[in-house]
């Protein structure tokens, strides 16, 4: 989980504040000293700690803050803004040409991720309307190329190479005339990295930047690295005039000091971050949203873009109207999970709702829904089509339970339990069509997921 320990180092200091009344000055200079520290064990740059305590505790012992009403909520509303300050303030857009061809240059070392954030960011780009081409100018390592294509092929979209004796500024220019000749608006190059920075592969990325004159050059550095990417982006920076940084495996990082530390040692804003391995696992970075999930106050308007962008409004309607018509069965049920499933694991939702408490999440265990959501989809499989139409049909028949619970590997009482539920569903959905009410659980409330 990203920024896991520094979140509840936070929480657990703020949390304290606010079991007080009035603060003296004493109390703001312990929490002060427990957010550096937390700061620190989160391997944020040593100087962004100095200079971010130093701003925090100023502003909290000023006036307004300790003749307030409410102390510990301005404590922690500075403490957000100055989080949100220190990643940026706010998103930072990629860079898009009204007419013609947009390019975009990732670069970065072996290793960052570079070639599957290719695949991102160009899917994540089609989603918004946008017809991209991967480059594949990676003439060195082996197998980058193919690797690119198969990126490619997975979310249809296609990729332009000219093998490994090309030189990759040729590769970078005749790209760019196939995007004109197709029909495509964006080009997305896949550059060469190293295992270590050195002045060949600067060379040959400055040659292509000066060819080419990309839109964006985006640094693609692994945020588990820490203090390593702080120094990698700045070496890249001095060396490339980068136009923003994208961070990998920041799901994987439970510390964050990359994401807090390049903003403030670069000047350069971070403009998406991979959340995980699949292909849409990947976020435009908004620091506002960032600091209030390290706070534990929610991050709800990303949970809302993620429904809207998963959950198909056609769908979703027509499932709704079949719920309130009472003709909702179980291959309506399927396409409702399907539906949910597509928001990502129930894990990265929680981190999104307010108060939810990082710590205390840790030891729970959140595949049980998971494996819930799996029982059911076998125990729907494993009936007939019929039955899947019709579910009364399963209800009051023995041989049919028993023939569904051993072709789903599941008992008899598994499938009581589900016919139940789809039963009490219908029967909540009816109250809410005739204006009854809902129960305490909602509308979904006894749905298995």
């Amino acid at each position: 989980m990203a920024f896991e320990g520094l979140a509840s180092k936070l929480q657990e200091a703020m949390k304290k504040l606010k079991g007080k009344g009035k603060l003296s000055e004493k109390d703001i200079k312990d929490a002060m000293r427990e957010v550096k520290l937390a700061l620190l064990e989160a391997d944020v740059n040593y100087k962004v700690v100095k200079d971010f305590v130093k701003n925090v505790g100023e502003k909290c012992l000023g006036k307004e803050v300790m003749e307030s009403l409410t102390p510990a909520q301005q404590v922690i509303k500075i403490v957000n803004d100055e989080l949100t300050n220190l990643m940026g303030g706010s998103e930072s857009k990629l860079s898009f040409k009204d007419n013609g061809i947009t390019v975009f240059m990732l670069v970065g070392l072996q290793g960052a991720g570079k070639t599957t954030m290719c695949g991102k960011l160009a899917l994540d780009l089609k989603k918004k309307h946008k017809k991209p081409l991967l480059v594949a100018c990676d003439i060195y390592r082996p197998a980058a190329i193919k690797q690119l294509q198969v990126v490619g092929k997975s979310i249809d979209i296609p990729v332009f190479a000219m093998g490994d004796k090309m030189n990759p500024v040729d590769i970078s220019k005749a790209a760019i005339q196939h995007a004109k000749d197709n029909d495509l608006n964006v080009v997305i190059i896949d550059t060469a990295g190293r295992l270590h920075i050195d002045e060949e592969l600067m060379d040959e990325l400055k040659n292509i930047k000066n060819e080419v004159e990309p839109n964006d050059i985006l640094l693609v550095v692994d945020s588990m690295t820490g203090q390593d990417a702080v120094n990698v982006a700045e070496t890249f920076n001095s060396k490339l005039d980068l136009s923003g940084v994208i961070l990998t495996k920041l799901d994987g990082d439970t510390r964050g000091g990359a994401a807090l530390s390049i903003r403030a040692m670069t000047g350069k804003p971070i403009k998406f971050v991979g959340m995980g391995e699949k292909m849409n696992d990947i976020e435009v970075f908004h620091p506002e949203r960032m600091a209030s999930r390290i706070l534990g106050m929610g991050d709800v308007l990303t949970l809302i873009e993620k429904a809207q962008a998963a959950i198909d409004e056609k769908t979703a309607k027509e499932l709704g109207d079949k719920m309130l018509s009472q003709e909702f069965n179980f291959d309506d049920y399927l396409a409702a999970m399907s539906q949910m499933k597509k928001m990502g694991p129930l894990s990265k939702m929680l981190e999104m709702l307010p108060g939810v408490n990082t710590s205390a999440m840790k030891g729970l265990d959140l595949s049980q829904g998971e494996k819930t959501l799996k029982v059911t989809e076998s125990i729907i499989y494993s009936m007939t089509a019929k039955e899947r139409k019709n579910p009364s049909l399963i209800s009051s028949n023995s041989s049919r339970k028993k023939r569904i619970a051993k072709g789903s590997g599941t008992s008899i009482q598994e499938i009581n339990k589900l016919l139940k539920q789809f039963e009490m569903m219908k029967k909540f959905t009816k109250q809410f069509k005739g204006g009854k009410g809902m129960s305490k659980k909602g509308l979904f409330g006894n749905f298995p997921f």
